[in-house]
């Protein structure tokens, strides 16, 4: 019987770690505050008819001219060494592999973010991921990012589900992708999605409503606004707090899930060789 492979899909910023990768290292670097970077990427948007997420690449190169900073891929890197992690988050992905392993599953994980690929990169947990789908930059001859290479908004991030369904990871692999196949390697019910607001709805709208698994997390007990209102929406699932510990609720309700797909999947293997047997049990009857 083939063992079920399970992905879990993760959105980064305050579903990973406590707030947006850039506030940790890099906005700081350039000695503005968030509400001030975030506000100048808010204002050229507007005033340029611009993506969102072009606009905050833009003045992250923007800024880092005017201060002098070289932005470069080991930049951003180092930029992930003050990340701040949901309690439990390092421990998490030894653990759930673990009890996949346990009871008859594969668990693969990938980060599906509107952020900084680089930064994820240099994070402690980017060894985890099967694959990091974030914004990334083209870097000239003197390795100074100078246009982006990947820009993921909040709808092109359901792109990378059927990447990641059909096993065409490569970015720049279009042709397979459109291929239509008749089996999938992880099929979307075999998909959690973990996300914790409203910039994770069109993903978690897509894996819902194909038959996977959806969780929205929230970071405290007195702030569920957010999550709430995903709830109300019919788009998650669960609703957890982000607490990646042993015996969390967030903990449980992914085992419960990966209970149910082994569950369906030996079900089905069950099913099948059952009709197998009939048929063959049929075969010999007509020849006789």
């Amino acid at each position: 019987m083939a063992r079920p492979k399970i992905a879990i899909l993760y959105d980064f910023d305050k579903t990973l770690c406590t707030k947006d990768m850039q506030e940790y290292d890099f906005i700081k670097n350039l000695g503005m505050t968030a509400e001030e970077f975030w506000g100048e990427a808010g204002k050229v948007a507007e005033e340029s008819k611009m993506d969102k997420i072009l606009a905050y690449m833009y003045v992250m190169v923007l800024e880092c001219k005017k201060k002098g900073i070289k932005l470069t891929k080991d930049y951003l890197k180092s930029c992930a060494a003050n990340i701040e992690f949901y309690k439990g988050v390092t421990g998490w992905f030894d653990r759930i592999n673990e009890y996949g392993k346990e009871n008859g599953a594969d668990i693969e994980h990938y980060i599906l973010s509107s952020g900084n690929s680089e930064i994820i990169e240099g994070s402690s947990i980017a060894k985890y991921f099967k694959e990091i789908y974030g914004c990334k930059f083209v870097y000239n001859s003197d390795g100074e990012a100078v246009w982006p290479a990947t820009a993921i908004n909040y709808t092109l991030k359901t792109q990378f589900i059927h990447r990641v369904s059909k096993n065409v990871l490569d970015i720049t692999n279009d042709y397979d992708l459109n291929k239509h196949k008749t089996t999938r390697r992880i099929p979307f019910q075999n998909m959690i999605y973990v996300g914790d607001g409203q910039t994770d709805v069109p993903c978690m709208k897509f894996i819902k409503e194909k038959g996977g698994k959806t969780i929205g997390l929230y970071p405290s007990t007195s702030n569920k606004n957010a999550v709430l209102g995903l709830v109300e929406d019919n788009r998650v699932n669960f609703a957890c707090l982000a607490d990646y510990s042993n015996g969390s609720t967030f903990d449980r309700s992914v085992k419960l899930i990966i209970d149910n797909i082994i569950n369906v999947n030996n079900l089905k293997d069950k099913e099948e060789k059952q009709i197998l047997k009939i048929k063959k049990s049929m075969e010999i009857t007509d020849e006789n």
